[in-house]
């Protein structure tokens, strides 16, 4: 059966009743912005986050409306294969608990079932169960990626990187495809109906958020996503599409001017050392890692006098999405294939760290690199060494030690290059086209490039230093900060504040950025440079909760 994300914690959702007994919100004008929320599901992850935006658009005179799948869909990304054996059981959002939380704020609530009827529930499944299982990764309707964000969710629901050997593979991809058959028919009635400024949603991918951002788009409707960032009390907006692929095409015009300072030098620098233990992050995976230089050399048994080059893998099942400038298939391929290149290479080492958010992540793997690489490679060449993502050698002592690295879409790309170490990008990382890695566009380029190893040097100062600014702007200006949120003991977050002046126009500049954007496609970049000296200022430790 689904397993739901995490437990019912009611004590997590903020009561915006308490703060609207002594507040009072703008009319609507009959000419303001209009702004979908598209929620969708009642997750407690996300649900704080979206209250909070409800009311900071409404407080800013912006007509909100939310909506929420009502027990419609057969699957959607709250769905979790988690330990179970048993098949696929249906997905009911709680809409009273929905109502409750947004019925002070003064915002519609949309529903699902408004926009479709039982019968053509009936139809999208029947409709899923006839199309092909080999042709539903590429299957389209009215020119919709269906048949990718079907896959892309039931992926995510096995927490693997393909179906293969899963027993209820079929029942489970079919449940997700007609999910997001009756999503893209909710979307084009619902946009047919009304006239919204723009509609913002997190993630941007799986089901239904892809159907809600690819049916906007048809209709030229603004498109916003957002996703919790990596520093604490941050969020990540983008666009038009999800920050999984605008980060990639963000031109470098964003971000390569910024005045440096020795000021702003050292912010990155200390955030990048923090980032070995996450002490600065709610997103982290190794807080006490092992960072003993000799003792990493001595328990991986690698030859200090031979040059060694790191590989660092991604979650397998995580953000499966199509990249038309993909040199390999999956990440599988590119670790198999970059193994057999280094065992033709007995002159260098190559140390494969596999990624610790495989069995720490929220979603723990059910398909794991170390399986795959033990499977295709029974017997390592002694040259080949494999750090398991359980074990707590520092990734950032390991990238010291090596003469470049080689990633395919982990972030970390950005550390790498900010330390010097010489980078390929074999997939589609965010640091890729920056003017800092080596980025082959071809199977032929790539082994051009592992040719070419081990480098005669580090990144010159000058490759550092613009590094260190793209590393500033991704971590300090496209993250931006919200004042009232306060991370929970597990991921999920609360809201913390008392009255209503706290998120008004001009009281958190983070909460200005954000709405701004949503409303009238402002850029989501926070200026840190010209706001960190301000902010130093504010006194710490204010924080009020409301619980």
């Amino acid at each position: 059966m689904i397993n739901f994300f995490g437990p019912k914690l009611a004590e997590h959702i903020f009561r915006w009743d308490k703060v609207m007994r002594s507040a009072s919100l703008p009319p609507l004008a009959s000419d303001a912005p209009h702004v979908l929320l598209a929620m969708n599901v009642y997750w407690e992850q996300f649900v704080n986050m979206y209250a909070l935006l409800a009311a900071s658009l409404r407080a800013r005179g912006v007509r909100v409306s939310v909506l929420v799948n009502d027990g419609v869909l057969p699957a959607c990304e709250k769905c979790l294969l988690v330990n179970e054996a048993s098949g696929l059981g249906l997905h009911q959002t709680d809409f009273k608990e929905v109502k409750k939380i947004f019925a002070p704020l003064g915002v519609e609530l949309i529903r699902f079932s408004d926009y479709i009827t039982t019968a053509e529930q009936q139809a999208c499944v029947q409709q899923a169960d006839t199309i092909d299982l080999a042709h539903i990764s590429s299957y389209r309707l009215h020119d919709i990626a269906v048949g990718e964000h079907a896959l892309a969710g039931a992926l995510r629901y096995f927490a693997k990187g393909t179906l293969d050997h899963e027993p209820e593979a079929t029942p489970v991809l079919r449940a997700y495809l007609a999910a997001a058959l009756m999503t893209e028919q909710v979307m084009q009635r619902l946009l047919e109906q009304h006239q919204f400024t723009s509609v913002c949603c997190h993630h941007g991918i799986y089901i239904p958020q892809g159907i809600v951002g690819e049916v906007a788009r048809q209709h030229n409707v603004r498109v916003v996503n957002w996703n919790v960032a990596y520093r604490e009390k941050c969020f990540i907006f983008s666009h038009g599409d999800t920050y999984h692929h605008t980060l990639l095409s963000e031109p470098a015009t964003a971000w390569e001017n910024i005045p440096w300072t020795p000021a702003l030098d050292k912010t990155i620098t200390d955030y990048l050392v923090s980032r070995h233990s996450g002490s600065k992050d709610w997103i982290s995976f190794n807080r006490a890692p092992e960072e003993n230089t000799q003792k990493i050399i001595q328990q991986l048994g690698i030859d200090p006098q031979k040059p060694v080059i790191a590989l660092l893998t991604n979650v397998i099942w995580d953000a499966q999405l199509h990249y038309p400038t993909n040199i390999f298939p999956n990440m599988i391929e590119w670790v198999k294939a970059t193994i057999a290149y280094f065992a033709t290479r007995p002159d260098l080492q190559l140390v494969i760290r596999i990624h610790p958010a495989e069995l720490k992540g929220t979603i723990p793997s059910r398909q794991l690199m170390l399986a795959e690489i033990q499977q295709a490679f029974p017997q390592l060449p002694s040259n080949i060494f494999v750090i398991p993502p359980d074990s707590p050698m520092s990734t950032y002592v390991i990238g010291e030690l090596c003469n470049a690295a080689i990633i395919y879409g982990t972030k970390t790309g950005v550390e790498l290059v900010s330390s010097g170490i010489p980078t390929i990008v074999a997939g589609e990382a965010w640091i890729k086209h920056k003017g800092l890695t080596i980025d082959p566009a071809s199977m032929a380029e790539y082994t051009a490039a592992l040719d070419r190893l081990p480098v005669a040097a580090r990144l010159d100062a000058a490759a550092i230093q613009r590094a260190k600014l793209y590393a500033y702007h991704f971590f300090y200006r496209r993250m931006i900060p919200v004042s009232c949120i306060q991370p929970g003991k597990s991921i999920y977050f609360t809201v913390q504040l008392n009255n209503l002046a706290a998120i008004l126009p001009g009281a958190d500049l983070g909460l200005d950025i954000i709405c701004d954007g949503i409303t009238t496609g402002a850029p989501f970049v926070y200026p840190d440079e010209q706001a960190s000296s301000t902010l130093s200022t504010t006194p710490t430790g204010a924080w009020l909760d409301m619980r």
